[in-house]
């Protein structure tokens, strides 16, 4: 029988602890302790090589549940559409309008984070309505 193993997401992107401190806004993660012997992660950075510093950021959930979020600075830009995405379920078990009001209030939160709205797709009798939008470098994520 396989065992489980834990997993981490991670993002390419040209800003990491920017990106990174978005999603632990949007979904209540929260930033590691730095290593030992450092007292933020800002002088753990500066002790880098300067072509290394500021190149990662990471994320935790604080009850060790979800994923680790990793996200790594790249020297290219984003170009097509994502072929992974995120799914921040905000309306589970709602369906129709109230789902779509539970949506857009959650949406609303987030552009003020620098988020992007993109797009609300409604119920087609197979999937209930979602609301895709992008993070603050464009990434492709829906509210479901």
């Amino acid at each position: 029988m396989a065992s489980v193993r834990q997993m981490q997401v991670t993002f390419d992107c040209a800003n990491p602890e920017r990106v990174a401190r978005f999603w632990c806004e949007v979904l209540g993660y929260v930033v590691p302790p730095p290593p030992e012997g450092f007292a933020d992660w800002a002088e753990f950075d500066r002790s880098l090589p300067a072509e290394r510093q500021g190149s990662a950021f990471a994320c935790v959930d604080p009850t060790g549940v979800g994923p680790r979020l990793f996200f790594q600075r790249v020297p290219e830009g984003k170009v097509v559409k994502n072929r992974l995405h995120v799914d921040v379920r905000v309306g589970t078990g709602l369906v129709g309008e109230e789902r779509v009001a539970a949506l857009e209030a959650e949406c609303a939160r987030l552009i003020a984070l620098g988020a992007t709205r993109v797009e609300l797709l409604r119920a087609d009798g197979f999937n209930e309505s979602c609301l895709v939008m992008q993070d603050v470098e464009g990434n492709e994520f829906c509210l479901d």
